[in-house]
């Protein structure tokens, strides 16, 4: 270690590494840190509003039903999604021959929410869209090409008729948007005419 000579106070020196280390974490704690946690915020990605999907499904969309789910019908779902459905009453909107109904799901136990929207038409799904995204992955299946994929699937018992196309790094996301499919024709199909 190297001495100081004897006119030079410690207190006068110029900083040394660990000071100058100091001062830019210092500096970039108080610049990136504001920034990481208004970007925590960009990891939701809203693809399209529930009004703008029920605008796109109906022009001017109709009032809202309420679907009362019973035991057995919550059986039904729970067939579906593999676990109990959270909610006793789930709205969704009818008119001229088609349905449509926004769910959420998640795509692995600890991910967040997604929510999508579904149009039911003739027993089959008319179109997909994901509404509001809030994994770190997966995010292909908001993209039209494959949301064009559901497009005309019915139900088979508790799935769809034919299986979709994964998207590589996208397996979790694309099971949960089949499970929301399969759902939205479920509960389409315990809806009185």
């Amino acid at each position: 270690m190297k001495s100081l000579p004897d006119d030079q106070d410690r207190t006068t020196r110029a900083p040394g590494r660990r000071s100058l280390l100091r001062s830019a974490a210092g500096l970039l704690s108080g610049m990136l840190l504001p920034r990481l946690a208004a970007a925590g915020d960009d990891l939701w990605t809203t693809y399209q509003t529930p009004a703008a999907f029920l605008a796109e499904a109906f022009g001017t969309p109709p009032a809202p039903g309420v679907l009362a789910l019973d035991a057995a019908m919550q059986a039904q779902i729970a067939a579906v999604f593999g676990r109990a459905y959270p909610q006793s009453q789930l709205r969704y909107w009818k008119a001229n021959g088609r349905s449509a109904w926004i769910l959420d799901d998640i795509g692995k136990q600890g991910y967040q929410l997604t929510t999508s929207g579904f149009v039911v038409k003739d027993r089959s799904i008319d179109f997909a869209r994901v509404l509001i995204y809030r994994e770190s992955r997966g995010e292909q299946v908001a993209e039209a090409s494959w949301l064009k994929k559901l497009a005309g699937r019915r139900l088979a018992g508790t799935t769809l008729d034919q299986p979709v196309d994964n998207v590589s790094g996208a397996t979790l996301s694309v099971k949960m948007m089949q499970r929301m499919a399969a759902a939205a024709l479920v509960l389409d199909s315990l809806v009185k005419a």
